[in-house]
């Protein structure tokens, strides 16, 4: 009947008695193609709730495999899935949902070599990424192909969304012409996030795009949505597009994708001094023969610490580095230490540039190592 099966009159039943969607919708929806980046946090719900609205066509890119600390919020994988790809885990549960769905997989990492090629057959694009630079080159690629791109993102107890470059509308770079220096702000992994909160943002993903393929509704385009979930409060922010915008604006410097590692500075600079790196092995090995020629500084916060330290370590709070290096030991080897290795790094760098002469090394992969090389009864986290 029309394009549609019985059972798939009785599946979406609840849309077609909407006018607002009807039969014609639904078809829309059905004849739809959509790609979703990343099945983590963000692509979890968007995935569910698309293949539940009937979305005919949804393809989805990763490259990751699922870890125990997904599973409080990436909803799409279960404990069954563990160690597995996550486009394998997100296929199954999609079509679990819906076997309807045609489900297009791209397990790989999104570039500028492949995502205009991945891009060119899809009409709408939804960004469930977590870093910048692949931010930059799903907006880019959207703007060069001409394809709306529906934003999400989240950091602790906040949440974004929008959806950019649709009918002439901004894109990304309006809103964030370049992106904030490497290691300002912290992933999730270690800033954390409430499990919901993506839930939440990513519903509304899923909310923007069923209106795009629709046609019909008001759209986020030229709004940026801000959600607080600790205070519960939603904000709403006017966007305009920037007539110098490097990409969409009215004479473009960027016509072809670029190296986005490199413009958000994530590439190692020449002149940039290495710093001293030690595994957790080795660490644990001077620990126990020669215990007195090394002092530990664990940087992360006190929630974190509350989860346990490292043997003979010292708090010294990140932000708090520079002002307390007095209390580092010039003549010993400084560890520094958190939860993945990160803002250890940065505290390292901060405190040779603060003129500290003393030998300093950075805990590999961080308390993480430590609890999966050296001692299982430190919770990684």
């Amino acid at each position: 009947m029309q394009g549609l099966s019985l059972e798939e009159l009785t599946r979406y039943s609840r849309h077609l008695i909407l006018p607002e969607v009807g039969l014609e919708g639904q078809l829309r929806l059905k004849k739809g193609r959509v790609l979703l980046i990343g099945t983590g946090g963000l692509g979890s719900p968007v995935a569910l709730y698309l293949a539940a609205a009937g979305i005919g066509t949804l393809g989805i890119v990763d490259f990751d495999v699922v870890d125990e600390t997904n599973l409080q919020r990436q909803i799409i994988h279960g404990t069954r899935d563990l160690l597995r790809p996550k486009i394998a885990s997100a296929r199954d549960r999609i079509q679990e949902i819906n076997p309807y769905v045609n489900v297009v997989a791209f397990e790989t990492r999104l570039d500028s070599g492949n995502a205009l090629n991945i891009f060119k057959d899809f009409d709408v694009v939804i960004d469930g990424t977590d870093n910048y630079a692949t931010r930059y080159l799903v907006n880019d690629a959207c703007v060069l192909l001409n394809k709306p791109n529906v934003y999400g993102s989240i950091f602790r107890f906040e949440g974004q969304a929008s959806v950019f470059h649709s009918n002439g509308g901004p894109c990304y770079r309006c809103l964030y012409p370049a992106p904030p220096p490497p290691g300002l702000v912290p992933s999730c992994a270690e800033g954390g996030v409430l499990g919901v909160l993506p839930g939440i943002i990513g519903c509304i993903q899923a909310n923007e795009t069923i209106k795009l393929l629709l046609g019909d509704g008001e759209t986020l385009s030229g709004r940026l949505l801000l959600f607080d979930a600790w205070k519960m409060k939603f904000r709403e922010l006017k966007l305009r597009k920037d007539p110098h915008c490097p990409i969409c604006g009215e004479k473009p410097s960027i016509t072809e994708l670029i190296d986005y590692e490199e413009f958000c500075g994530l590439k190692k600079q020449e002149h940039e001094e290495p710093i001293e790196s030690i595994s957790a092995i080795d660490l644990k090995a001077i620990l126990d023969h020669e215990p007195d020629t090394v002092q530990i500084i664990d940087i992360r916060e006190p929630h974190e610490i509350a989860m346990g330290m490292l043997p003979r370590s010292r708090a010294i709070p990140f932000g708090q580095v520079i002002r307390r290096k007095n209390e580092l030991d010039p003549q010993l080897l400084n560890v520094f230490i958190c939860k993945i290795g990160v803002r250890s790094a940065m505290a390292i760098r901060a405190l040779k540039e603060s003129g500290f002469s003393g030998r300093l090394a950075n805990l590999k992969d961080g308390t993480n190592a430590w609890a999966q090389d050296v001692d299982h009864s430190v919770v990684p986290y």
